[in-house]
């Protein structure tokens, strides 16, 4: 059950209008690691959830209040365009400042919206619920928030040193707050279902005898960068052992011989003709 006031969570008044700031906004609304997609994230993880309890509940209260981030931000857009285009269309034509303000403006926020917000991100991408994990193994989920929010507030802050818009500033920092208390919350939580019992350190915690012993603590060196091997991964009783010179297990790539329909280029004589005309390049080469 969903409770909602007619209040914001937090203030979201800017002191002056700003539609270019506003468009950058659109990031933290609809962007990869916004809002929305923490909102439906933890929507979808709770729904999914097959044990009621304290991990259940944390998830939705948690999932509830990013709605309410989603409305912060909004409301802060809209507050941003106020008085565009239609005033600053006006002023456009004299003040180059101004016009170059509203250049930058996302025109979906005219157009579709009316001056307000839309599921976006800030070149104007729509949200997309492929952004979502919420796969029901809790590890997976949990590991895949802290990393959301990491995502999340690492564009906050970013966009927190892109203004100096006072108002903005202020509901920033209260996100900026959220999504710090987002992160230590998930790893606590991760810390806890291995406590209880619930998971291990690999997710899933199944398979473990069947998989291939030969394979599961090695890191293959396959890079031209020579110092992987010199983490604190690779050391102590529990390391990973580097294979600084690994062997290709497989044989060749080939794909097999194609469908007729299909159409695809296809010789069984492996382009021999190609051959001919490469050796006999190569020759005149030599000659030259």
């Amino acid at each position: 059950m969903f409770r909602h006031t007619k209040l914001l969570q937090f203030e979201a008044k800017p002191e002056r209008p700003d539609p270019y700031y506003a468009r950058k906004l659109q990031e933290l609304i609809g962007g990869a690691y916004g809002e929305m997609t923490v909102t439906m994230q933890y929507l979808f993880q709770g729904w999914n959830c097959r044990m009621e309890g304290k991990y259940k509940d944390l998830i939705m209260d948690t999932a509830t209040e990013e709605i309410g981030h989603v409305e912060m931000l909004a409301t802060m857009v809209a507050r941003l365009l106020e008085g565009a285009p239609a005033t600053a269309t006006a002023e456009a034509a004299k003040d180059p400042v101004m016009a170059a303000v509203l250049g930058g403006m996302d025109p979906q926020q005219a157009i579709v919206s009316g001056g307000g917000a839309v599921p976006a991100d800030s070149n104007g991408t729509p949200w997309n619920g492929k952004y979502i994990v919420a796969s029901g193994n809790l590890l997976a989920d949990f590991r895949a928030n802290a990393a959301a929010e990491a995502q999340g507030r690492l564009q906050t802050a970013r966009l927190y040193n892109m203004t100096d818009d006072p108002g903005v500033k202020e509901m920033l920092k209260f996100n900026l707050a959220r999504d710090t208390v987002h992160q230590k919350q998930w790893l606590r939580a991760i810390e806890e279902l291995q406590a209880d019992g619930l998971e291990s350190d690999i997710a899933p915690n199944a398979l473990l005898d069947e998989e291939d012993q030969t394979h599961n603590n090695t890191i293959w060196h396959l890079s031209d960068g020579p110092d992987g091997n010199k983490g604190g991964w690779s050391t102590g009783e529990d390391r990973i052992d580097y294979l600084m010179d690994p062997k290709p297990l497989g044989g060749p790539g080939t794909a097999p011989k194609p469908e007729p329909d299909l159409y695809a280029t296809y010789s069984p004589t492996k382009d021999a003709l190609g051959t001919v005309k490469g050796k006999a390049q190569s020759a005149v080469n030599k000659l030259t």
